[in-house]
């Protein structure tokens, strides 16, 4: 198994920022796309964010465009995701995950999952 994990959640005001990290270890993480999902209280889990292994951003929900940034330090085996603007409906459980080469919306397709960061919004 290999660990990814997430760091930077917390409890921030409408509007506000954070920026999640995710760590791996074990595997090339070049190699891998390494992407950000999040699940609301009974809600499915969606993808937010990912990045190809060669550099490409995919945005999945269309909502944080202009808000989320994606990016990632191969150096540090580490992704990020800066959330600025943040909205109570950003509110979620936010995992990253790993996936060879490619980033796919489905979160079933990646093979690499950590074990989240809650991030709380309040209006």
């Amino acid at each position: 198994q290999v660990p990814l994990v997430e760091s930077g959640g917390g409890s921030v005001q409408a509007g506000g920022s954070l920026r999640l990290s995710c760590t791996a270890s074990g595997l090339t993480f070049d190699d891998y796309a390494m992407g950000w999902f999040r699940q609301a209280p009974e809600k499915e889990r969606e993808g937010v964010l990912c990045m190809w292994s060669n550099g490409d951003i995919t945005t999945f929900t269309s909502s944080v465009k202009g808000r989320f940034t994606v990016s990632r330090d191969n150096a540090k085996n580490t992704l990020y995701l800066q959330m600025n603007g943040l909205k109570p409906e950003d509110t979620a459980m936010y995992y990253c995950a790993a996936r060879y080469r490619d980033c796919s919306g489905s979160p079933n397709r990646y093979a690499y999952w950590g074990q989240g960061t809650q991030v709380t919004v309040s209006s």
